[in-house]
């Protein structure tokens, strides 16, 4: 029986459900990472909007209406905003920080005074308590000013200890390190290894329990471990002991809450990047670390149950800087679109660059719209379903803002290029877009990369097929379990498919105004035609889908300009309500929705037009050397 200081035992073999997914051709390895991956993935029965947008269903009232965050924590977190933009003016200088590659002790300590290392923990252990959208404001003023103050934060209570021990700690573990967190000392979490990317199975950190089984010996090195070189608290994840199912070893990880001054942890160096350059990230190894069973978090084996929700939920600080940062190139744009002279007018009335503007000024609306929407989701149950919606809002959120950077790098030309030393010893306006250029670029990659964010989303996307058919289409499974799914299958889809082609099914809640009621009422039609282009890739291709991830890319990317164009209405009702200027409103809702309905037509038509085999086969050769040629002429 487990005590106040253990967390639960991982489930026996036999509760486990049986994977739907047919392994038979895969080789070990894929096999291992799959099925530890597939053990970790989360399960709702409430399925989110986006869940169903991909199956055709139509439920606009899973994000309608927005609300606001609780009259009395609205006034706490103005205040703090207030009080956090005033210190950002004042004492962080983003433009040192990234020459010198250090966070200054006096801007540490004044962000700990503020509050800023426990946005999110509660006020019982020392933390501000507020709440997912609270803290977004929070990460979206400051990465306007300083993405690496930002990421500084981020990393330390998004993904290091805060996060995990509030979602899955025992309230031990809370008393015993949330208020140190809280308080200004630093957490990072440790995740990924030089050989491991988003292959959990072949992690080589291990943790062997000790003979008196009261702590594990913790030995390996992990890679690009942010906050790593100064944390006093690290989220280790390692392999535990495996376990047999089904007469054969499952991989299992187990996160741990380890003290960075442990003997045995020691910082091989700090890494170096493009941009980020004070992120204080670096390799770390253990070295027969001692860590005591208390300090296992979530229970033994379910550490990348606990890697992935809390990157799920902590996944959202991305998208809110990237809104800080599109927002801050609007402003810029804004500024040198009309002072600068060209041709003797003002640059931004020509076409080229007011086509550039414009898409900055739409895209910064909608990203808003969607992380807004969905941290009012987080905020009414902890336990919503905002798997697509995170994944949407991250991938989505970060190519756009990098889109936002290249437009304003390309509206301001040499200048855009220059550092903000250079331009200040000018006497020039130090706009800081090489700064903001360098330090986005990694956005798209870490915490999920776009193209592994694509692929998340499609699996989620396809779950609901599965369950309907993947015992079928399983070879591992017995005949008659597979004639019974063949069976049930068939009656679900003999129901399902012809309501995909309904004109009707559609319909927006009550007390929209009919411009957004019309322009979400679209998104339900689309929707459905989403949902059975993708019906009709599975019938074509088979459980060989899984390999056309290009093809699968450009649905994924139609659900999310579709939730896209679903949250930028829902948000411009809040936006009315709040008293902004309806035929204001309107302009960037219609005109984020034209651009985005462009995308959706061209992924459309790429589904059945487009040269992937054909391109697939060039990069194979290309890998093979048998174009080398190509390579001439370079030293």
């Amino acid at each position: 029986m487990p005590t106040a200081t253990q967390p639960p035992p991982a489930k026996p073999s036999d509760d486990e459900p049986k994977s739907v997914i047919d392994m038979s051709k895969m080789n070990e390895g894929q096999r291992a990472a799959l099925q530890a991956t597939e053990a970790a993935r989360e399960s709702h029965d409430d399925l989110s909007f986006v869940a169903h947008l991909f199956m055709g269903r139509w439920k606009p009232e899973k994000l309608y209406p927005v609300t606001d965050v609780e009259a009395g924590e609205k006034v706490r977190a103005d205040k703090f905003l207030a009080e956090l933009g005033a210190f950002l003016r004042a004492k962080v200088d983003g433009e040192q920080i990234d020459r010198t590659g250090e966070i200054p002790d006096d801007v540490m300590a004044g962000l700990a005074r503020l509050g800023c290392y426990g946005i999110k923990v509660p006020q019982q252990y020392g933390g501000l308590g507020f709440s997912q959208t609270s803290y977004c404001r929070a990460c979206q003023l400051i990465a306007s000013h300083c993405t690496n103050t930002f990421a500084h934060l981020s990393i330390h209570q998004s993904v290091g200890v805060p996060q995990p021990l509030m979602l899955f700690g025992t309230e031990e573990q809370k008393q015993k390190f949330l208020p140190r967190v809280a308080g200004g000392e630093i957490s990072a979490f440790a995740l990924t290894e030089a050989g491991v990317g988003s292959d959990p199975a072949r992690m080589t950190t291990r943790a062997e329990p000790t003979a008196d089984g009261e702590a594990f010996l913790l030995n390996g090195e992990k890679l690009w471990c942010s906050n790593g070189t100064r944390a006093g608290l690290l989220i280790v994840a390692a392999q535990t002991p495996p376990k047999m199912v089904d007469g054969r070893p499952r991989t299992q990880i187990t996160t741990f809450v380890v003290e960075a001054k442990a003997p045995g942890v020691e910082v091989v160096c700090r890494s170096q990047f493009m941009g980020h350059r004070a992120i204080y990230n670096g390799v770390l190894r253990f070295t027969d670390v001692r860590v005591p069973r208390a300090n296992i978090v979530g229970g033994e084996g379910r550490g990348l149950k606990v890697a992935l929700t809390t990157l799920n939920a902590g996944r959202l600080s991305i998208p809110a800087a990237s809104i800080g940062v599109a927002k801050r190139a609007l402003q810029i744009a804004r500024e040198w679109g009309k002072t600068r002279i060209q041709w003797g007018v003002p640059v931004g009335e020509h076409a080229a660059v007011a086509e550039k503007i414009r898409r900055i000024a739409a895209h910064a609306f909608a990203m808003e719209a969607m992380l807004v929407t969905t941290s009012r989701i987080v905020d009414r149950s902890k336990q919503a379903d905002i798997r697509l919606e995170a994944a949407m809002c991250k991938l989505w959120g970060t190519e756009k803002a990098w889109l936002c950077l290249d437009d304003v790098m390309q509206i301001r030309g040499g200048r855009g290029y220059e550092t903000e030393q250079s331009l200040l010893a000018r006497g020039e306006q130090p706009y800081p877009v090489e700064r903001l250029m360098r330090d986005n670029r990694v956005t798209t990659i870490f915490e999920g990369s776009s193209e592994i964010m694509r692929l998340f989303i499609m699996r989620e996307a396809l779950d609901p097929h599965l369950k309907v058919a993947g015992i079928a289409l399983n070879s591992e499974r017995p005949w008659g379990e597979r004639l019974k799914s063949l069976l049930n299958a068939a009656a679900f889809y003999a129901f399902w498919y012809p309501r995909q082609w309904l004109p009707a099914g559609g319909g927006a809640p009550a007390g929209m105004h009919p411009h957004l009621a019309d322009h979400l009422d679209g998104v339900a039609g689309l929707g459905r035609r989403m949902a059975r282009t993708l019906f009709h890739q599975m019938v074509r291709h088979g459980v060989k889908l899984e390999k056309r991830q290009v093809l699968l890319g450009r649905i994924a990317d139609i659900g999310t300009d579709l939730f896209a164009i679903a949250a930028a209405c829902v948000f411009a009702q809040k936006l009315l309500g709040d008293g902004e200027p309806e035929a204001k409103v309107f302009m960037l809702v219609d005109d984020f929705r034209a651009q985005a309905l462009v995308r959706i037509k061209q992924n459309f038509a790429g589904i059945s037009d487009n040269a992937d085999e054909h391109g697939y086969q060039l990069a194979q050769q290309v890998i093979n050397g048998e174009h080398r040629w190509v390579e001439r002429g370079i030293v």
